[in-house]
Parts: C-alpha cells; sequence; structure tokens
C-alpha cells in the first residue's frame, strides 16, 4: 500500500493506537484531525501522524482509510460532516464506537462512491489520551466489524487488511447484534457497578462504618464505576433500547432472588450461585473480552521493613512498570499480601517470573 494516504479524526488512545498500527504495517502517510491542536501538534511530535490537518475536510478529502476515532455522540456529528465533504472515489470509512446501530444506521457514503464499515475495537487501557498510544493495544483483542447488507466482502478484507498491525481479532456482526451483545456484556454492567456504589454511598451517610469497609474487595469489584462518566452517559443513549430491555430482565433476577432469600428456600439458593460459579469458571481467562481487563498479580510477602521496595526493585530492575500497588495485608508475625497491577498480561507473566526467581509466591486472582 505504497503512497496511500489514511486520515485518523481523533488524537486520543483509540486513534493514536490504531495510526501506530497503521504505520507499523504499511507504508502509508497518516494525517491526524483534531479539536484540540495542541493533542494535534503533540501527536505529530510523538510520531503517531505525520501530518496536521487544518480542517476535518481538508484531513479526509484525499485519504484512502479515514478512522473516526471521536467519542460516539461527536462520531454520529462527524460522519455527517464528512458526507457533506469531498472525499476519494473507492475510499473506506470507519469508526471505533463502542454502540453501532445509531452509527450504522447515519453513515451512508452511497452517493460518494465511498464504503462505510462500522468497527470496535474491544480493546483499552488503564491510561488515556495520545502519548498513551502504543501498536500493541489491540493485539489479541477482539475487534467487531459491522457491515452492512450491500457491503461487500473484499471491501471487508481491505479493511482488515488496513488494520492488520493491530494483530487483533477480527469478527463481523449486525449493528444490531453488536449493541445486544455489547450491552449485556459491556454496558449493562457499569450500570450494575455504579448502582453499587450509589447504594453504598448512601448507606454511608447514615453510617460511616459502610465507606470504611467498601475499601479492598468492593473497591476492586466496582472498578468500572470509576471509568469516564460522559463517555458512559454517552453509550447508554445511544443503546437506550438493548439497555432498557436488559434492567427488566435484571428485575426478573433479582426478582427471582428476593423470592429465594424470603422463603429461605436454602437448596435454590445454593443451586443459584453453583450455576453461577460453574458457568463462571468456564469463560476464558486469559482472553480480552468486552470489559477492560485488569492483570492483577498477588504477591505474599514477609512482614519485615522495606519489602514493599524490594518488590518494586526486582520489577524496575527487569524493566517491568505497575499501574497501581495496593497493600491489603500487614499484620505483625504473618505473611502479608501485596496487589500489583500490571499494564498487560505479558508484564504480569514476566513479573511474576522474576518474582518467584526471588522466591516470592505469586498467584492470580480466580
Amino acid at each position: 500500500m505504497a503512497n496511500k494516504k489514511v486520515c485518523v479524526i481523533g488524537m486520543g488512545l483509540i486513534g493514536g493506537s490504531i495510526a501506530l498500527a497503521i504505520k507499523k504495517e504499511h507504508h502509508a502517510e497518516i494525517t491526524g484531525v483534531d479539536v484540540d491542536k495542541n493533542q494535534l501538534r503533540l501527536a505529530k511530535s510523538l510520531g503517531v501522524i505525520d501530518v496536521c490537518a487544518e480542517s476535518l475536510e481538508a484531513g479526509a478529502k484525499e485519504a484512502d482509510l479515514v478512522v473516526v476515532a471521536v467519542p460516539v455522540t461527536k462520531t454520529v456529528n462527524i460522519l455527517e460532516k464528512l458526507q457533506q465533504a469531498e472525499l476519494k472515489q473507492g475510499a473506506i470509512v470507519t469508526d471505533v464506537g463502542s454502540t453501532k446501530q445509531q452509527i450504522c444506521a447515519s453513515a451512508d457514503f452511497s452517493e460518494q462512491g465511498v464504503t462505510f464499515i462500522g468497527g470496535h475495537p474491544m480493546a483499552g487501557s488503564h491510561k488515556s489520551g495520545v502519548q498513551a498510544a502504543k501498536p500493541h493495544l489491540f493485539e489479541n483483542a477482539y475487534y467487531v466489524l459491522t457491515p452492512t447488507n450491500g457491503t461487500g466482502m473484499n471491501r471487508v478484507i481491505q479493511l482488515q487488511n488496513w488494520l492488520k498491525g493491530t494483530s487483533a481479532r477480527f469478527i463481523e456482526m449486525a449493528p444490531q447484534r453488536h449493541d445486544q451483545v455489547a450491552g449485556l456484556i459491556s454496558h449493562f454492567p457499569h450500570i450494575i457497578a455504579a448502582g453499587l456504589v450509589h447504594q453504598v454511598r448512601d448507606a454511608g451517610e447514615k453510617d460511616g462504618m459502610a465507606s470504611q469497609l467498601a475499601a479492598g474487595g468492593f473497591r476492586d469489584i466496582t472498578r468500572i464505576a470509576s471509568a469516564n462518566p460522559i463517555m458512559w452517559r454517552d453509550i447508554l443513549l445511544q443503546n437506550k433500547e438493548m439497555l432498557l430491555q436488559l434492567l427488566e430482565d435484571w428485575k426478573i433476577q433479582m426478582n427471582k432472588m428476593e423470592l429465594l432469600i424470603e422463603e429461605e428456600d436454602s437448596e435454590n439458593i445454593l443451586h443459584y450461585f453453583s450455576e453461577a460459579k460453574s458457568f463462571r469458571d468456564t469463560l476464558p481467562v486469559r482472553e480480552k473480552g468486552a470489559l477492560q481487563s485488569f492483570y492483577d498479580l498477588f504477591v505474599d510477602v514477609p512482614d519485615h521493613p522495606g519489602v514493599i521496595s524490594d518488590v518494586t526493585g526486582i520489577l524496575a530492575k527487569n524493566n517491568i512498570s505497575i499501574i497501581n500497588i495496593r497493600i491489603m495485608e500487614t499484620r505483625e508475625d504473618i505473611t502479608g499480601v501485596l496487589q500489583l497491577t500490571f499494564r498487560s498480561e505479558t508484564d504480569r507473566e514476566e513479573g511474576s517470573r522474576f518474582l518467584q526467581q526471588s522466591l516470592y509466591d505469586t498467584y492470580l486472582a480466580e
């Protein structure tokens, strides 16, 4: 694909990582577009893009591939502007939004001789911004493509070839099916996590001990409630119908449990939890899914001064970074536990290996 041109609209983590992945695989000129000119200049200085476009229209005009990497509500607006712009005949336009029905319905480029194929790379990071962009961000992650009726298979293959450098696992879904599945395993859990946090906050206003004891495990299981509130507001509104149905289904589940507890039905309560455990235990452990993975490692440490710096020193010596550390348990005369969070599965595996070589016991959460 020599001398080809790519336009990436949105210089954030996802847009920047896609730009780097394309650069890795193809000899293409990457033009960046962003309303934040400082972010645009930063992307160029970091080598993520080659050219800073003065405008959306100028950046997309000669591009063979246009990647719209902005929040979902802005994606629709950007696509509307692109449909009014002069685009290259035969170009492909794609997006990265985590909802697809509204976006795909709004994208009609047929009169311009341009193909739109919806996309959703199911990967992310604990960091944000183009400075955190990495070409391997999507490695082994699912990358959903949502071609609509009339999209030729050759065009889908062309887009996959453009995105080959992501090393992602491409799957195809209809936009409606995507929103149903993503709603169930990604969007809806964010509602539940936020609801649990609200419940503890409300209880904590009456009894401060509730908030105090919500540290540790509760904080871990509600991690996703710390995600970007604006982004999740927009996602929920765009996937409204699916989420309303999921909320109804959830009420049925909770009414069922309410009845079991009320009737003290120990056998069926046990069955409910046993079935949940059995199904969860069959889920893939090391594969990336729709929810962002947390690469945690637990380390048993002896109770002596400086043990934390000993552990972090071993990792630093081997150029392994951690993004979070938490002391789970340290009491006199017993083994303590450190919870280390890494950027990737590779970093976690390497960290565990080096720590074990230094005679530390490490393990993963089940």
